[in-house]
This record gives C-alpha cells, structure tokens and sequence, in this order.
C-alpha cells in the first residue's frame, strides 16, 4: 500500500537521532510537512529533509518540561496552521542499575521524559486535534513495554506506563476521530543502543542471538510501521500496541 502524506503536517519528537529521525524522514519523503523536535540540533534530520525536496521546522525542546511541549504544538499551529499526526518518539534510557540501585534522581528524570513527556505531547496535541476533529498518534514505548529486561527499572516502568496511557487515550477519543496506537520497537540499530551495548560487538552478538529473525532492527523499519499507524490505511486501529522486534516477544 502506498502511502501519502501530501498536504497533512506530522510532528516527530526526539527526531535528531535514530527511530525519531528516520520516520521524520520518511514522512517528508511521502509529502508532509514535518515539524522535528528535539533537545539538539537535527542537523542532519533536517539536511535529509531538504534533500528530499520536503519541508521542516525544527523546534528545541525539552520533553520534561510542559512549557516546552506547549510551545511545540503552538508554533506547530502558528506555522502550518493544523497537526494532523504526531509520534512521540523521544525517550532517554537512563543509568543502568538493579530496582534497589536505581537512584531517585534516575528513577524521577527517566519517568519526567518518558512517561510525563508523552502525556503532556499527547495532552496538548488531542486539544489541538479535537478542534479538528480528526488526527492520529502514535506513542513509542519498547519491547522494555510488554516484558521486563532487569537493570532498568525506572525504563522499564515508564514504557510499559506509555502502552496504558495509550490504550485510555484510545478508548477516551475514538469516537472523536483520533486515534492513538503505540509501537514496540525491539533492539533497533541506533545510537541509544550504542551507549547501552559500549559499542561491544560481543554484547550486539548476544542480542542479535536473541532474535528469531537473526539481526537487530533498522530505524526505517520501525519507521515504516509508524506510517502505517498513522495512514488511512489503518483507520479501523487504535489502542493497539504493534510490536516491531524480529519476532523477540513471540517466543
């Protein structure tokens, strides 16, 4: 199915790197307008977007901070005048540490951008939409969102959070014509993967042994499921969390 995005605006937090700035990518190559937003410069995001002939408008922004988060919407609706889908992509994975390591300050900083992030992303984003009275979410949460994975609990507990404030998001604006859904990714190629592996080979070889499909991930993949969820084509689906792992949780 071929999708077409000509003429709608998608906004992509966290779109400087890795998932976030591949379906940023992927949306201005299919015609929309994108808005990328991270805490960082998106450089290369946006040089790709050029390239492509699309157009974007990047926002700095801080995802734990709800003025930051207003504001992206706002200048959104200043600039293009309407929001018609939005992935909530950003995310930080914290520091490593069993559940009685985990540290105040970590447990409190990975669930402000994690979880608070995303609900205040999807609070001003439904006000917007519902003035509409159309549009589509998706949420990023993580395989971390449907089975533990021990040494990050405060992670752990903010995805698995993300899949249950989208499913009450789904049921509370269903029938007001926006639909939220979340994806799962598994272990994707990407720089947060990186820090957490050391870059050791041996440590990508265990994980890559832990997929039936016998590699990581690429950022497009999860890219192309986010464009799905967000399309025509899947206007009977919301609530639904789709898992994008190489087959990681099926076993």
């Amino acid at each position: 199915m071929e999708l077409d995005y000509k003429d709608k605006v998608a906004l992509v937090t966290g779109a400087a790197f890795g998932i976030g700035k591949a379906t940023a990518i992927a949306f201005a190559k299919k015609g929309a307008k994108v808005v990328v937003v991270d805490w960082v410069e998106a450089k290369e995001t946006l040089e790709a977007i050029e390239k492509e002939g699309g157009e974007a408008l990047f926002l700095k922004c801080d995802m734990s901070k709800e003025e930051d988060i207003k504001m992206m919407v706002d200048k959104t609706i200043e600039k293009y005048g309407k929001l018609d889908v939005a992935f909530n992509n950003a995310g930080i994975e914290g520091l490593t540490g069993i559940t009685h390591e985990c540290t105040n300050d970590n447990w409190h900083k990975v669930i402000s951008v994690n979880l608070t992030g995303v609900w205040h992303c999807m609070k001003h984003q439904i006000a917007q939409m519902l003035k509409q009275g159309k549009g589509a979410i998706v949420n990023n949460a993580s395989i971390a969102g449907l089975v533990g994975f021990p040494g990050v609990p405060a992670y752990v507990a903010s995805k698995h959070a993300v899949i249950g404030l989208t499913k009450n998001a789904a049921l509370e604006y269903g029938k007001l014509g926006i639909r939220v859904n979340v994806v799962c990714p598994g272990v994707i190629k990407t720089p947060m993967i990186d820090r957490f592996t050391g870059e050791d080979k041996e440590v990508e070889k265990q994980f890559v042994s832990m997929k039936p499909i016998g590699r990581l991930g690429e950022p497009e993949e999860v890219a192309e499921a986010v464009l799905w969820l967000c399309s025509e084509g899947s206007s009977f689906v919301t609530g639904h969390s789709l898992t994008v792992d190489g087959g990681w949780v099926a076993q």
